[in-house]
């Protein structure tokens, strides 16, 4: 399922640069800034894209849903600045994937789902998707849409 990204609403500022390891500058600080008041990042603020900055942005990238990859790109900025997971596709029973197993995985890691990280959205998956939505006051349907996937986003991760 594609999604595409709506660039004239965002809260992105224009020209932000793609990131990657050993860049360095006033944007690193900001980046730095912005994954600290996620607490994906307790390092220092000082405009260097070191190892730890990258294992920061590779936590918020797994907390919104983003391939883990440690580079900043426009879909990272996006998320950062919205604070929240960006674009994703709605899911519900019958969806398959790899980002059904990412919802599974929260799911678990949050107390909402027993079952199999199968990637099969079952009864099962849509159980647990219910009981979150219930537990976090969202219309109790089952669908994982905007409004799920944005608490989702923001619940804090126990991976074991």
């Amino acid at each position: 399922m594609t999604t595409m990204t709506d660039q004239t609403n965002s809260k992105v500022p224009e020209n932000q640069p793609t990131l990657k390891q050993g860049d360095t500058g006033e944007v690193v600080k900001e980046l730095q800034r912005l994954l600290r008041n996620y607490y994906c990042y307790s390092g220092p603020i000082d405009g260097i894209l070191d190892s730890e900055t990258v294992g920061g942005v590779i936590l918020f990238q797994h907390r919104v849903f983003i391939p883990e990859d440690g580079i900043v790109d426009y879909k990272t900025w996006q998320a950062l600045y919205e604070g929240r997971a960006i674009d994703l596709p709605m899911l519900k029973y019958g969806s398959q994937g790899e980002l059904v197993k990412a919802l599974q995985q929260r799911l678990q890691n949050t107390g909402y789902y027993t079952g199999l990280i199968d990637g099969d959205f079952s009864l099962v998956t849509e159980a647990g998707v219910k009981s979150f939505q219930l537990r976090n006051n969202l219309k109790v349907d089952g669908i994982v849409g905007d409004s799920t996937w944005a608490i989702l986003s923001n619940t804090p991760i126990f991976d074991s």
